[in-house]
C-alpha cells in the first residue's frame, strides 16, 4: 500500500498541480549552471582576482555537487531536474573519468621523486629516508633551507653521489650531472634549475622548479600574478631545450587544469594523468585537495605515478616510473 502511494505521488501532481516534469526547475537550472562551469571553465575570466584559475585549481571537486543535487531532485520528485543532472555527470566524466582507473604497468628503467620538504620541516632526515625507500634515480627538493641542507646532504650523499642546489631548490642523482645552472623565473631570487642527467639509457634534461605561492584573499581574490609570470618564463626556458628527453619536477602551485600553467602544460605531459590512478592530490598533506606538485615529461614514457607517505612537510611527496 505504502509503495503504491509513493509511486502515485512520484507520478502524480504536487499541491500546486504540477507534474513531475513541471517542478524542480530551480534544481534543473543549478545542474545546468554546474555543467556550464565544468564545460566552459576556460572562459571564466581571470580579470577579477584570478577567479578562473581558482575554480580550475579545485575543478574536480565540483563533482561533489552532483550527489547533492541528485538527493534534492529525488526529494522534489522532479524528472526535469534528474534529466538536467545528466549533463554535468557526462561532462565531469569526460574531463576526469580517464584519471580514475589505474593506468600503471609495464617496465621502467628510471624513477623520479619530487618533494617540497617545507622550510618548517623538523624531521628532515626522516623525510629523506621516506624518499629513498622509493629507490628513485633522482630526487628533487624545494624549500631547502641553510639549516636543512647539511642533513639532506649527509643523508642522501651515500646513495646520491651527484647533486646541485640553486637557491632553495635542489636535485640529487645516482648519475653524473653536467650543465647545471639556475633558471630565471622572474621573481628576483633563484627557485628553479636545470641539469643534464647522464643516465645509462641516455641523457635527459631535468628541470626543478618552485613556482611562487598563491593566496586566496576575501578582498583581493586569488593572487597568482607572480606565479603566472614565472610559469611563462619557465615555459620559455623549456621551449628552448635542445635535448629530446625532458623531465620537470616541482611544486607548481597550480594544477594541470590551471590555465596559467599552459606555457608549461602545453609542452609536457603529466605522469599522474598518463600513468597514475586517481587524482593523486598532494596538498595539503593533512587533507589532500589539489595536485599542485607535478612530475611532467616529454620524450620519455611514464609507466607509473603515485604519492608517497606523509613526511614532516605540508606537501605529500610524489613519484613516477619512466621508460627512457
Amino acid at each position: 500500500m505504502l509503495r503504491g502511494l509513493r509511486g502515485n505521488h512520484w507520478r502524480g501532481r504536487d499541491g500546486k498541480g504540477r507534474s513531475t516534469w513541471h517542478r524542480g526547475w530551480v534544481l534543473a537550472v543549478l545542474a545546468l549552471l554546474l555543467a556550464a562551469v565544468l564545460a566552459f571553465h576556460r572562459q571564466i575570466p581571470d580579470t577579477f582576482g584570478n577567479f578562473g584559475s581558482l575554480i580550475e585549481t579545485f575543478l574536480p571537486w565540483f563533482g561533489l555537487a552532483v550527489p547533492v543535487l541528485l538527493v534534492l531532485a529525488l526529494l522534489r520528485r522532479s524528472a526535469t531536474a534528474l534529466v538536467a543532472l545528466l549533463v554535468p555527470v557526462v561532462i565531469w566524466s569526460v574531463l576526469f573519468g580517464a584519471l580514475l582507473p589505474d593506468k600503471s604497468g609495464g617496465s621502467y628503467d628510471f624513477t623520479a621523486v619530487q618533494h617540497n620538504i617545507s622550510a618548517d620541516n623538523t624531521s628532515v632526515a626522516s623525510t629523506m629516508r621516506t624518499l629513498m625507500r622509493a629507490d628513485p634515480d633522482v630526487i628533487s627538493l624545494e624549500e631547502i633551507t641553510g639549516t636543512a641542507l647539511p642533513t639532506i646532504t649527509q643523508t642522501l650523499d651515500g646513495t646520491y653521489r651527484y647533486h646541485v642546489v640553486e637557491g632553495t631548490v635542489g636535485l640529487w642523482s645516482k648519475y653524473p650531472l653536467t650543465d647545471t645552472a639556475p633558471v630565471d623565473i622572474k621573481i628576483g631570487w633563484t627557485r628553479a634549475l636545470r641539469a643534464t642527467v647522464h643516465a645509462p639509457q641516455g641523457d635527459l634534461a631535468v628541470y626543478v622548479a618552485h613556482m611562487p605561492s598563491v593566496r586566496v584573499h576575501f578582498d583581493g581574490g586569488f593572487t597568482a600574478n607572480q606565479r603566472n609570470r614565472s610559469a611563462e618564463a619557465l615555459g620559455e626556458a623549456i621551449s628552448r631545450e635542445t635535448l629530446t628527453r625532458v623531465l620537470l619536477l616541482g611544486d607548481m602551485n597550480g594544477t594541470m587544469n590551471d590555465r596559467a600553467l599552459a606555457p608549461i602544460t602545453m609542452q609536457l605531459r603529466s605522469a599522474q594523468g598518463s600513468a597514475g590512478a586517481g587524482f593523486g592530490f598532494s596538498w595539503p598533506a593533512s587533507f589532500p585537495s589539489a595536485r599542485i606538485d607535478q612530475i611532467m615529461s616529454r620524450g620519455i614514457t611514464p609507466t607509473a605515478a603515485w604519492t608517497l607517505p606523509q613526511t614532516g612537510s605540508d606537501h605529500l611527496p610524489i613519484g613516477a616510473h619512466f621508460e627512457l
